[in-house]
């Protein structure tokens, strides 16, 4: 008599998630849901416009657009949506260069930096996770 073969374990997250944002990343890692402004629920983002990426940047802390790019601290953040294209965007503003980055804010309310953008390379926009909410 042979044992009893075990249940078949649930596929695995894709493998750039990780265990907080795997519900947010479909199997093509893609967001699966819209992402939205923490603070006005603007929509930024449609689902399926972007990839998860991990990435460390430096985002100032949370603030309005005009104090965004003074920055005075902020924190360090691993887990974006990367965007190739600006025209994916559905609602995002940016700051005055700061060197050669932009910060992404809302274009409604302009609360920020929600994101980052390098001069140097045109066709990356980051867009920090735990900087916006999902539906």
């Amino acid at each position: 008599m042979e044992p009893a073969a075990a249940p078949p374990s649930p596929p695995p997250p894709p493998p750039a998630a990780a265990s907080g944002s795997a519900e947010l990343v479909c199997a093509k890692g893609r967001n699966l849901k819209a992402v939205l402004c923490q603070r006005c629920g603007s929509r930024v983002l449609l689902p399926g416009a972007a990839t998860f990426a991990r990435r460390e940047l430096l985002l100032p802390a949370m603030r309005k657009k005009a104090a965004a790019a003074g920055s005075g601290g902020g924190d360090v953040v691993r887990e974006h949506w990367l965007v190739r294209d600006m025209f994916s965007f559905e609602n995002v503003g940016f700051t005055r260069d700061v060197g050669n980055v932009k910060f992404l804010v809302c274009a409604d309310c302009e609360a920020g930096p929600i994101g980052w953008h390098c001069l140097d390379d045109k066709d990356s926009f980051y867009v920090a996770l735990e900087r916006v909410a999902h539906e």
